[in-house]
């Protein structure tokens, strides 16, 4: 069922063209840091196109819990009222996270190195996702945590009264990770320093240095090295949210796939570091342009224009590219599956510990749909049929996982058959507008 409520099954079938323009919601990433960042200011942090999915909700919601003052004014626009770096008030409640992963493991390494103790709990989903990754590095600094076995949550979090700063290597590549220790870092006297053998999204740093921090990276033999000064006075900031290239992943694939389609998706975030699925739909053949290159609260922005292509071919796709596009992997095998020939995906370990195990339950649903899937520990490999070739015509498991759920019903739009959902609830968490925007771009999408 969903984390939210009764499951909603959801259908999705064949459609004629995808035509129009595409508004996504606001970065998801961003979304969770500019609410975070705003709560270590002293004073007010503006923030417009705050993406409004439950999970950002959440993370509203535990911000206001540790004594920051959050305001919805409406229309996306959104106000934070801090409490500065180290003024964390202790929370009289546990802190529901939902099914955001990001969400709690952010908020995890902001307050672990305040004088306070927190509970943290989540959905069904979350509460088998491990922890250990990020408690882990956050004792080094003296907190203490105490969960669930594996690491599990519900825990509890006991900040550190006098924290040290710490010198880490992430022993796998991980955005969450890495800015967990980073946030802890803020609160620390003298250098924290991040090392990161394979780059991961950056806007933690970007952000970081937007709001007053002093933090540089630089590259050495070691790999990417991050060193933050503790105990900063940040500055408040007004953030313009960029769309977000995850949300933008799915009607950018349907237009791919759906013949005779053709639509533009607005101001995309082309960050380097999360911009991995547009080059790999490049690279297969896909008719993905990027129009009004510019950059927005530096980051670089584009329009991108997708069209049906008819041609796609399968590819190997660099393993050192998965960091970047590491939630875009359920979707680019639905896109694999009209290519023709394989599409092969390494290194994405990381895939087995999401909101659940993707490549099992993208695998399992594409092999029903009557598509050939081989994977392993960290990799696997999509057989595609062509365009006109998928069978489709089943019910796939979404496993609380709002990516997966979205994956299958983009399918459907082009499978000879229809392709259905068990439950289309967790999609609320990430693009709570899904279904009016994909309905008014075209698709054949149901409930029930």
């Amino acid at each position: 069922m969903s984390s939210h409520g009764a499951p909603i099954p959801m259908t999705s079938e064949a459609c004629g063209p995808l035509s129009g323009t595409a508004h996504v919601p606001g970065d998801k990433s961003i979304s969770h840091r500019s609410l975070i960042l705003g709560a270590l200011c002293v004073g007010e942090t503006t923030i417009t196109g705050l993406l409004e999915g439950q999970d950002v909700l959440d993370t509203a919601k535990a911000m206001r819990a540790f004594g920051a003052e959050v305001t919805d004014h409406g229309g996306g626009k959104w106000s934070v009222q801090g409490v500065g770096v180290g003024g964390f008030a202790e929370p009289d409640q546990v802190i529901d996270c939902g099914n955001s992963g990001t969400g709690v493991r952010l908020i995890m390494g902001v307050m672990a190195t305040s004088p306070i103790t927190a509970t943290f709990t989540g959905d069904a989903s979350l509460n088998k996702r491990p922890m250990a990754r990020v408690t882990d590095p956050l004792t080094a600094f003296g907190t203490q945590a105490v969960g669930r076995t594996g690491g599990r949550l519900p825990m509890t979090l006991v900040g550190a009264a006098d924290p040290v700063p710490v010198r880490y290597t992430v022993p796998v590549p991980s955005a969450q990770v890495k800015s967990a220790v980073l946030f802890a870092g803020l609160n620390a006297p003298g250098e924290t320093v991040v090392i990161e053998t394979e780059a991961t999204r950056d806007h933690t740093e970007r952000m970081l240095a937007g709001f007053g921090a002093d933090i540089r990276t630089e590259v050495t033999d070691e790999g990417r090295v991050i060193t933050l000064k503790g105990q900063p006075e940040l500055t408040p900031q007004h953030i313009d949210v960029p769309r977000d290239p995850s949300s933008a992943a799915f009607p950018v694939c349907a237009a791919l796939i759906v013949p005779g389609s053709d639509i533009l998706v607005p101001t995309i975030g082309l960050n380097p570091t999360r911009a991995g699925l547009f080059q790999t739909l490049r690279d297969m053949g896909a008719d993905l342009t990027y129009e009004n290159e510019r950059i927005e609260g530096g980051e670089p922005v584009a329009d991108l224009r997708a069209r049906f292509s008819p041609n796609l071919k399968g590819i190997e796709v660099p393993a050192e590219r998965a960091a970047s596009m590491i939630d875009e992997y359920p979707i680019l095998s639905v896109v694999a599956c009209f290519a023709n020939g394989k599409t092969h995906m390494p290194g994405v370990k990381e895939l087995r510990v999401k909101e659940s195990d993707r490549i099992d339950a993208m695998a399992t649903g594409l092999r029903a749909a009557g598509v050939t899937v081989e994977d392993g520990l960290d990799w696997w490999t999509v057989t595609g049929l062509g365009h006109g070739n998928v069978p489709g015509g089943v019910t796939c498991a979404s496993h609380l996982d709002h990516r997966i759920a979205m994956s299958f019903l983009i399918m459907g739009m082009a499978t000879n058959a229809a392709m259905s959902v068990d439950d289309g609830g967790p999609i609320a968490t990430s693009f709570p507008i899904f279904e009016p925007l994909m309905a008014r771009l075209g698709s054949c999408l149901s409930r029930g």
